[in-house]
Formats: C-alpha cells, sequence, structure tokens
C-alpha cells in the first residue's frame, strides 16, 4: 500500500549490518541496538494513524447540507484518532470552479479526499488522477465511473424522489398539474430525486406531470420559474424542490405569485430557509437527508481503506419526511441540518 501506515524496518535492517561488520561487538549491545531499532519501529507504526490526513471538497460552500456532512466528517476524524481534515469547496455548484480545488488539494497530498463532484463527466478525469495518490470517497453524488473510489456514499434519492410524490398525493389527494424544479442535469443525486418522481407521477392518471424545469442553484431563478409556470399552467397544485436553493426559491415564487396555501411545496433537505418555509406554511413537506451519516461513514471508509481493511463499495443512507406537524418532535429534530458544527 502506498500509504505511511506500512511500518518500517530500514533502521532494524542497519543495526544488523552493523552488528555482522563489527565481530567484536559485545552481545550486550549488540541487544540494546536491536532493541533501540525496533522500538523506533514500533513507535513509527503507532503514530502512523494519527498523521493521516482527509481533504473534504463539499460540492459548494455555506450549503447546510455540506455543513452537516462536514460535522460528521470532523466527528469520525476526532473519534478514530485525531485525523487532521481541511475542508474547501466552491462558491458555486460549478465543475469549472471545482477542478481547480481538486487540483490544489492534489498537490497537498493527502492520504485520503473525500468530495461531491460537481459534474459525472468533468470530474472523471481529475478525480481518476486524484486517486493515484490518495484514497477516494464519492459523498453524496458521483461520476459516470466510479471504479477508482473506495466507497460511493449517497441517499437512496430514487426513493426520495418517490417519496416526494407520496407526500404531494396526500396533500393533494384529488391529483392536479405538478411541476418539479432541479439545480441542473448532469448531477447524479438530484437526477436519481427527479427519475424517482417521475416514475411515480406518470403511474397515477391522477396527475399531470408538466415537466422538470433547472434553477441552477441559484433561489431567485428558482421563483421566475414558478410565477411563469403559474402564467401557463394556473391550475398548478404542487412543486416538487430536489435541494435547498430550489426549494427556497419555490416558496418565494409563491409568495409573491400570492397563491401560498394554493400551490403546495415539497422540498428536498432541510436548512434553515427551508424549515422557516415549512413553519410559515409556504412549504408543506420536507424530505431530510442524513448529511452527518454520509460525512461520518466516508470517513470510516477512507480509513478502513489506508489500513489495508475490507471497504464497502456503495452506500446508502436514509432520510425523513418532515411536515410542520412533526417538526416539533424528537425526530423532526434530529433531522434539521446544522449551521455550524
Amino acid at each position: 500500500m502506498r500509504h505511511n501506515t506500512t511500518i518500517k524496518v530500514a533502521s532494524v535492517a542497519a543495526a544488523m549490518a552493523f552488528t555482522l561488520a563489527a565481530c567484536s561487538t559485545s552481545s550486550e549491545t549488540e541487544s540494546e541496538s536491536t532493541d533501540s531499532a525496533a522500538s523506533s519501529s514500533s513507535a513509527e507504526a503507532g503514530s502512523s494513524t494519527d498523521e493521516l490526513s482527509v481533504a473534504f471538497i463539499q460540492g459548494v460552500i455555506g450549503d447546510n447540507f455540506y455543513i452537516s456532512m462536514e460535522c460528521g466528517v470532523r466527528a469520525a476524524a476526532e473519534d478514530l484518532g485525531g485525523i487532521d481534515v481541511s475542508v474547501q469547496g466552491g462558491q458555486k455548484w460549478d465543475p469549472a470552479l471545482q477542478q481547480p480545488i481538486v487540483a490544489s488539494v492534489m498537490a497537498t497530498s493527502p492520504d485520503a479526499i473525500l468530495i461531491a463532484p460537481n459534474d459525472i463527466s468533468a470530474l472523471q478525469r481529475p478525480l481518476e488522477e486524484a486517486a493515484e495518490g490518495s484514497e477516494i470517497v464519492l459523498v453524496d453524488t458521483t461520476v459516470e465511473d466510479p471504479s477508482f473510489a473506495v466507497s460511493e456514499i449517497a441517499s437512496d434519492n430514487v426513493g426520495g424522489g418517490a417519496a416526494a410524490f407520496a407526500a404531494i398525493k396526500e396533500m393533494v389527494p384529488d391529483g392536479g398539474q405538478v411541476l418539479v424544479i432541479d439545480n441542473q442535469p448532469g448531477i447524479s443525486t438530484s437526477d436519481a430525486r427527479v427519475q424517482g418522481f417521475e416514475e411515480a407521477v406518470n403511474a397515477d392518471d391522477s396527475f399531470e406531470y408538466v415537466g422538470v424545469q433547472y434553477a441552477k442553484n441559484e433561489p431567485a431563478k428558482a421563483a421566475e420559474i414558478v410565477t411563469s409556470t403559474l402564467q401557463r399552467y394556473p391550475d398548478l397544485k404542487a412543486i416538487f424542490a430536489t435541494n435547498i436553493f430550489s426549494a427556497e426559491g419555490a416558496a418565494t415564487g409563491i409568495e409573491q405569485a400570492g397563491v401560498a396555501g394554493e400551490v403546495q411545496v415539497v422540498g428536498f433537505d432541510a436548512g434553515p430557509a427551508q424549515v422557516e418555509a415549512l413553519e410559515d406554511g409556504t412549504v408543506q413537506a420536507l424530505i431530510a437527508q442524513q448529511p452527518y451519516q454520509i460525512g461520518y461513514q466516508g470517513v470510516e471508509q477512507a480509513v478502513a481503506a489506508l489500513k489495508g481493511e475490507p471497504t464497502e463499495a456503495k452506500i446508502q443512507t436514509g432520510f425523513s419526511i418532515i411536515t410542520k406537524e412533526t417538526l416539533g418532535t424528537e425526530e423532526g429534530q434530529a433531522a434539521l441540518y446544522a449551521s455550524t458544527c
């Protein structure tokens, strides 16, 4: 294995060579020399895990989902023995911004990199190159060919999309027109959420699916999408927003259009803005992921790989459905995302 967990025995070998050359050396001196070398080797081996470094590259900086994931990363690093953690992230969800961050992290030669790739294609080659010097764990999102990674850890996003439709069906039992607002195509997690939602809604004749539109992580764009869609589909009954920024913008658009309470919104994720929208009734349900667990398990998988221990190729974490009624419960509070660690 290429990492610093290998026990170095060079000092022992040197001591043995010296003993063979110096025939007049007493057996006591030989014993002391050998014991000293062995102690040095053991000290190196024992401290190797304490010197491990893990770089966490967030999908986008300042996102409560990734802040919660960072909390899990840091907690696991502490629990597993004081592993050094560094955190970076782009100001926007943009592969053009993330690629130079990957290059910068590679230059520091961390033992492991946890990353949420911004694009399934654009980050493929950069991460393959990074895997030549670091163990790679893909968290939340993935790439086209993740075979270089020791593990992929993400929510059951197809199931989450289906759950979002189930929540809408509960709130709109008579059916109607429904819209999806996504970030952008080519993001593995939100693509899966859309897939799960579309499969569910297309199997129910009481609902008309008016399609998916992309807000590119810009709440203002999501708000514009809502207002323009309402002009075209005035009988719109519900919206599924696949991430934090889409849900935030959808809530704003509904308020601006004056149809709060008439158009139901199910958001994905449970950041402060979404919780506020849930409390004031603009958003009626949230599908909360478990980012803390994704981060924690990501470090566990990286360390296992560094130690030469078995790893899990793919791990799926669960989610919770939060409504205004369940928000105040212990389970509901535990599902909310963190603002700081």
